[in-house]
């Protein structure tokens, strides 16, 4: 801030004055534009309240080529110069915008070897079958950054193994742990606790499918021997995954292709319940519905709940759309044009007509 100021002092006598304001994002990357000190700045340009932008260094603005041309279009567009305190140019001049793109190409690379680094990293350490932190799944306590098997916590998982095999289900098996007691992993942070919740049919397929708890580690759709110990035996591991792939639903094509439910995530019924992708098999053939998330974990006891077959549902919203975009008078009422120039209204309506 001091470096800035003196350089805008050493410019008075072309009227530079500094403002009062202060844009600085400390402790926050420069590679993403979702800082809010940054975000001030633009709106500031966009009101009218900034007409040159002083800055230490480059990359104090942004590390990415692709956010300093959306920031460049910004200033273009209100005529607004660009000056580098350290780096002595600006944008006024063509050896100023391809000197700053030079050393962007060049902070944008430093940020991605070293983010090839960081997961080079992580996978030679998982191949050695260590533990990368985040949060230790039930079962296990996280000591010195290694994984410590919780013996109150293994207890739950042991069992969970046992009544799958004995159940032979996981929505039987969800209601079998609701009568034990059995509830997610407890965690405190601070004064707060988290967890502690009922198992839903999720949770429990997470944890009956994690090769974690035989001692191993996942990374990448490969496993790796891990440095912890396991909480379930082999042979336990493999009937239950023998299981699993047995009662796992076939698809309904001759080719096994998978189904997309489009509308995952998209859909809600009339209680706000968002619509989650079901299955039902009947006679060897596949059916697949969307119904609410509430009568995923429990019966319809209400009747308020919505169970609606895919294809046609799919199909009345693609129609829906369809229609939309067809009808240019619709669709342009719709997107607000106002700012937008004809090359930017050409591009919208070839995008729509592909």
């Amino acid at each position: 801030r001091e470096s800035c100021e003196a350089f805008i002092q050493s410019q008075r006598g072309l009227g530079w004055v500094a403002q009062k304001k202060q844009y600085n994002d400390g402790g926050i990357s420069g590679g993403t534009m979702d800082r809010p000190a940054l975000q001030t700045l633009l709106t500031d340009i966009e009101k009218g309240k900034v007409d040159l932008v002083v800055v230490y260094k480059v990359d104090r603005l942004t590390r990415s080529l692709m956010d300093f041309s959306k920031i460049i279009e910004t200033f273009d567009a209100r005529s607004i110069s660009f000056v580098s305190v350290t780096q002595q140019f600006n944008t006024a001049n063509s050896m100023g915008r391809l000197t700053l793109n030079v050393l962007l190409s060049f902070a944008q690379f430093e940020r991605e070897v070293t983010a090839e680094r960081i997961r080079d990293k992580i996978a030679a350490s998982k191949k050695k079958g260590m533990w990368m932190g985040g949060l230790p799944p039930l079962g296990y306590d996280a000591v010195d950054k290694k994984l410590v098997i919780n013996s109150d916590e293994a207890v739950i998982i042991r069992s969970l193994f046992d009544l799958y095999l004995e159940h032979k289900s996981i929505r039987n098996l969800k209601a079998a742990a609701g009568q034990l007691g059995y509830v997610t992993k407890r965690r405190k942070s601070g004064d707060k606790i988290t967890g502690g919740k009922p198992f839903t049919r999720g949770h429990l397929s997470q944890v009956l499918n994690n090769p974690i708890y035989i001692g191993q580690i996942a990374h990448k759709e490969k496993i790796y021997p891990g440095q912890h110990l396991a909480i379930i035996n082999s042979d336990i591991w493999q009937a239950v995954q023998q299981m699993l792939n047995d009662q796992a639903p076939q698809r309904q094509s001759a080719t096994n292709s998978n189904h997309a439910c489009v509308l995952t995530g998209l859909a809600f019924d009339e209680t706000g319940d968002r619509l989650t992708p079901t299955y039902a098999n009947k006679k060897g053939r596949r059916y697949r519905y969307y119904i609410s998330k509430r009568l995923v974990d429990k019966e319809d006891t209400d009747g308020r709940g919505w169970r609606l077959p895919a294809l046609e549902l799919e199909k009345a919203i693609t129609n829906a759309i369809v229609d939309f975009l067809s009808d240019e008078a619709q669709w342009m009422k719709a997107i607000d044009l106002a700012d937008r120039s004809p090359a930017d209204y050409n591009r919208l309506r070839l995008h729509i007509e592909k």
